[in-house]
Formats: C-alpha cells, structure tokens, sequence
C-alpha cells in the first residue's frame, strides 16, 4: 500500500493506493509517505476542492466493504457537488432502511471522494459524520460546495 499525506482545512488527511486505486482517505499523517502518479493526481484534486473549486472525483477507487455498502458508495458518488441527497432516499432507491444506509455513510473508507457529506437526515436534517471533527466537519464541507444556498426554502436546518 502507498500512502500520501496532505494537509486541509478539515486536519491532516491520508490518501492509500493499492495496485493503481485509492482505497482509503484517513484523517492523520502517515509516517510512510511514497509519491506516485495516482496519489499526486488524488492530492492536486483535493487541494483544488478545498480550495473552493468544483471537482469532480474521477478517480479508479475500489473501497473495501460488503456489497450493500459498495452499493450504497456509488449512490453517494453519483451526488453532484453542491447537492444532498437523505438516507431514506438512498434507501428507498436499495429497497432497504434509511438506518442501513447511515451505516454504510459511516463506514465509507475513502470520504470526501465518496461524498458521504453530501447525505443528510430527512427534511434536511444534519446528521452524524464519521470523519475529523464530526458534524462540524460535514458542515464545513456542505458550507464549502455552497450546498445549503441550494436546499429547498422548505427546509429547516437545526443551525
């Protein structure tokens, strides 16, 4: 596994590759950093987002999980920037349960790149992140892409 550090606005992140795909983004900095193409091109990527521009991830990942959280990841990675989609409708779209998809939103190795962020409670309720500094991270990010400027009037966020 090949690792590269960065770091951001949400703390010290860790990009891992494995055999040419991202695998994970770990908050902390890895002691074992070794540059190659793909984490270069990850990082620039990151840095760009972070620096408020519009970045679409394409990127070769390959996120170790079960098959009903791979599912529930590549919903989450069809979210374009600056939109949200709720639990319940992921799962209304898996045939599951709204509980099931925060799992899976918890247990996605490589965020940011898999917009877990972008995945909120019903009504737009902020809801848990499992990354950084919790929901002040997931904030920060939503507040990042300007997603809350694009949320329905109707909606009433608890902040």
């Amino acid at each position: 596994m090949t690792q590269l550090s960065l770091h951001s606005p949400v703390g010290e992140l860790t990009i891992s590759e494995e055999d040419g795909v991202i695998v994970s983004v770990d908050w902390g900095w890895s002691p074992f950093q070794e540059e190659n193409e793909l984490l270069l091109r990850a990082k620039k990527m990151l840095d760009d987002y972070f620096d408020g521009e519009e970045v679409e991830f394409d990127l070769p990942l390959k996120p170790h999980g079960t098959e009903f959280q791979k599912n529930v990841w590549k919903i989450m990675s069809e979210i374009p920037y600056g939109q949200i989609l709720t639990y319940g409708e992921i799962s209304d779209r898996l045939n599951s349960h709204a509980r099931a998809v925060g799992l899976a939103c918890g247990a996605n190795p490589i965020p940011i790149i898999i917009p877990c962020h972008r995945v909120m409670g019903k009504n737009g309720k902020l809801t848990g992140f499992s990354g950084g500094e919790g929901i002040s991270t997931k904030r920060y990010l939503l507040e990042l892409e300007d997603t809350f400027n694009n949320l329905d009037d109707n909606l009433s966020l608890p902040f």
